[in-house]
């Protein structure tokens, strides 16, 4: 595939994607830069890899979508993503494929893909975690708590995040020069990622809660009066800890290995 039908078929796959729900109209061009940055570095290879993220986990959003509405009630944002979304799982994963274009560094395939698999590992977890038949458990009181909420864990929401990392892994390196040392590295690291997330979701995540009707909300939106926030920082939502989580995997990578 030339250079020139890179951003063609990015765009047809963007706009094809915003049709489909599965994005939202900021989000068809968040996912439009991000495929192109990853397709300077990585060509095809790079997309594939991406593609298996989005894919999966749009797939696992939309999969008992009724079941899940809880947590879209606690985040305002159902399975279709938006900008921000998009740019949180995969905005740093793009900006090492352009890194890559002028170093030709190998180590940026293995961060590349460490970034995704956080990304996907954190998905898996959350998407088919609220599928579990017990409620998950806060690591921050290490009680059962409700399900989708942030930084707790589940048995089935774990062996997830494990999967999901273990997927980008496994097709990072049939697509890519990656030895056995970097394939265990993006699972664990990957999978690190969604810890981190967990982690973050625990203690700084911010949380506001319905002085009416006792709801709690990751957003601060009008409910039914002005809500109060109740846990966390303003500024760490949902995506800023999506961003931050796959960042701090890879640069733990970094200090570890390099």
């Amino acid at each position: 595939m030339s250079s020139i039908i890179y951003p063609i078929f990015i765009f047809f796959v963007s706009y094809y994607a915003f049709k489909r729900r599965s994005l939202t109209k900021s989000g068809a061009i968040a996912a439009f830069f991000v495929g192109t940055g990853i397709a300077i570095g990585f060509g095809y290879k790079g997309l594939i890899v991406l593609g298996v993220f989005f894919v999966s986990s749009s797939m696992f959003s939309k999969y008992k979508g009724k079941t899940k509405q809880s947590m879209a009630e606690k985040t305002q944002k159902g399975s279709t993503r938006d900008a921000l979304q998009v740019m949180a799982n995969g905005g740093f994963a793009a900006i090492a494929s352009i890194v890559y274009y002028f170093t030709k560094d190998s180590i940026w395939i293995t961060v590349f893909s460490i970034l995704l698999a956080a990304a996907n590992s954190d998905t898996w977890a959350s998407e088919i975690g609220s599928l579990s038949k017990k409620n998950p458990i806060s690591v921050r009181t290490w009680k059962p708590t409700e399900t989708g909420t942030s930084g707790a864990i589940s048995v089935l929401g774990t062996w997830a995040a494990l999967a999901g990392a273990f997927v980008i892994a496994l097709t990072a390196i049939v697509l890519f020069p990656i030895h056995l040392g970097g394939f265990v590295s993006i699972i664990l690291f990957g999978f690190l990622g969604n810890v981190i997330d967990t982690i973050l979701g625990a203690f700084v995540q911010v949380e506001y809660k319905c002085p009416v009707c006792g709801k709690i909300f990751e957003t601060k939106w009008k409910c039914h009066e002005s809500l109060v926030k109740i846990k966390g920082f303003a500024l760490f939502n949902n995506d800023m800890v999506n961003v931050l989580s796959g960042l701090l995997a890879a640069l733990l990578y970094f200090v570890f290995f390099q």
